[in-house]
C-alpha cells in the first residue's frame, strides 16, 4: 500500500571516502551488528556479496511479474503515517528483562514463549494499527532475537500473536523447513532492514528485505516457508535473491541513497513477504530525509534488477552458512560516508 511520506529535511553534510570490500561470496572478518550483537555470522547468506554470482535462468520472468515499470520505494522513514511510525521498529533489552507468556495462533510453527517483550515495545504501525504489527526484540546480553507477527499486548502483561520465532544471532541455523517465522519466508526480519546508523556509516554490509505483490507457492534457500497458492514458474518464490544491475548508473544520486543502492548492487535483496512491489523494508528513524529517499529511490525501475542464483553458495540445506567461491575477482571499492 502506498504511503505518504513526511517532509523531514535534515541537511546532513556527508563526505566521501573509500574502503576495500571483501570478494563476492566471501565473508568479511565481521558482519553487521546491533548493540554489540552480530546480526548473524559474517558467513551467513544475508551477509555476503552476490555481485559475482550468475543471473538466474528465470530472472526476466520474475522481474516482469513483479513489474518492470514499477519502482523502488522506501517502506521506512521519519515522522508518522496513519498514526504510526514508518517502518519496522525494534527494541533492545537487557539479559534480565522479564519474560512474559505469548499465545500463538500458529503455535505449531512458532517458538514457544516466554519472550522478553517489554510492555511498551514498539509495534510496527503503532499501537492502534491493524497491519502486520511486527514486534522485534534483541536480548543484548545473550544476543538472541525475538520476533512476533500480528502482536497484541494483553491486560495481564502477556502478548498474543499470530506467529513468533527466536533466533540465536551467533548461529547459522535455519528454522525447520516449511515453518513460518514472524515473516512469510520463515526468515528473521531484523537482519534485512535498512538502518539509519549504517547508512550514515557509509556502508550496508548485508542484503535487504523487500516485498512483491505475487509470490509462488514455493520457497528457495534460505527461505523456509511460502504463503501463496500460485504455482506459475514465472512468479518469484519466497527467498529469491535479486540485485541491482551493475549497468544502472546512480553516480549522480545523493550520497545516502548511494549507500542503499550500493548495497542492492553488491549484496542484493531477498523476497521475504507478500506486499507492494519493490518495497524496501527499514527501521523508522526521525533522522531520515523522507523526500530524498522517496524521490530518488523512485528513479530506480524494476527493470534495473535481476534475479541471481545463490545455490552454489550453500553448504547445508538447513544452514544459512555460505561457501567461498574460488576465483571470483575482487569487486570495485565501496562508499564510505562520515558525518562531521
Amino acid at each position: 500500500m502506498a504511503r505518504r511520506q513526511g517532509m523531514n529535511r535534515l541537511g546532513l553534510v556527508l563526505t566521501l571516502g573509500l574502503t576495500v570490500l571483501a570478494s563476492p561470496g566471501q565473508a568479511r572478518a565481521s558482519g553487521p551488528a546491533v548493540a554489540g550483537c552480530p546480526l548473524q555470522p559474517a558467513d551467513n547468506i544475508w551477509n555476503v556479496r552476490v555481485d559475482g554470482l550468475l543471473v538466474a535462468s528465470n530472472s526476466a520472468s520474475f522481474i516482469t511479474t513483479i513489474g518492470t515499470n514499477g519502482t523502488l520505494h522506501p517502506d521506512f522513514g521519519a515522522g508518522i503515517w496513519d498514526g504510526g511510525p514508518i517502518g519496522i521498529p525494534f527494541v533492545t533489552v537487557p539479559g534480565n528483562q522479564p519474560k512474559v507468556p505469548v499465545t500463538f495462533t500458529y503455535a505449531d510453527e512458532s517458538d514457544p514463549g516466554p519472550y522478553p517483550v517489554p510492555p511498551n515495545a514498539p509495534i510496527e504501525g503503532g499501537s492502534q494499527s491493524g497491519g502486520d504489527r511486527h514486534v522485534l526484540v534483541i536480548d543484548t546480553a545473550h544476543c538472541v532475537l525475538y520476533e512476533l507477527f500480528a502482536a497484541y499486548p494483553q491486560a495481564d502483561g502477556s502478548w498474543r500473536a499470530d506467529s513468533g520465532a527466536i533466533f540465536d544471532l551467533g548461529s547459522n541455523a535455519l528454522r525447520p523447513d516449511t515453518w513460518t517465522s514472524a515473516d512469510a519466508a520463515g526468515l528473521p526480519i531484523l537482519p534485512g532492514l535498512v538502518r539509519y546508523d549504517e547508512v550514515v556509516s557509509g556502508e550496508i554490509r548485508h542484503a535487504l528485505r523487500f516485498t512483491a505483490p505475487v509470490t509462488q507457492k514455493k520457497h528457495v534457500w534460505p527461505a523456509r516457508h511460502d504463503a501463496s497458492s500460485n504455482t506459475s514458474a514465472t512468479v518469484p518464490p519466497m527467498g529469491q535473491r535479486f540485485r541491482l544491475k551493475t549497468s544502472f548508473d546512480f553516480s549522480a544520486y545523493p550520497l545516502t541513497v548511494k549507500v542503499i543502492l550500493t548495497a542492492l548492487r553488491d549484496y542484493g535483496m531477498i523476497l521475504a513477504d507478500n506486499g507492494s512491489a519493490w518495497y524496501l523494508s527499514g527501521v523508522p528513524d526521525p533522522r531520515w530525509n523522507d523526500d530524498e529517499l522517496v524521490s530518488w529511490l523512485r528513479r530506480v525501475p524494476g527493470s534495473a534488477f535481476e534475479a541471481v542464483e545463490v545455490l552454489p553458495l550453500r553448504v547445508d540445506a538447513n544452514s544459512g552458512q555460505v561457501a567461498a567461491i574460488p576465483g571470483v575477482p575482487a569487486p570495485p571499492t565501496g562508499l564510505v560516508l562520515t558525518a562531521p
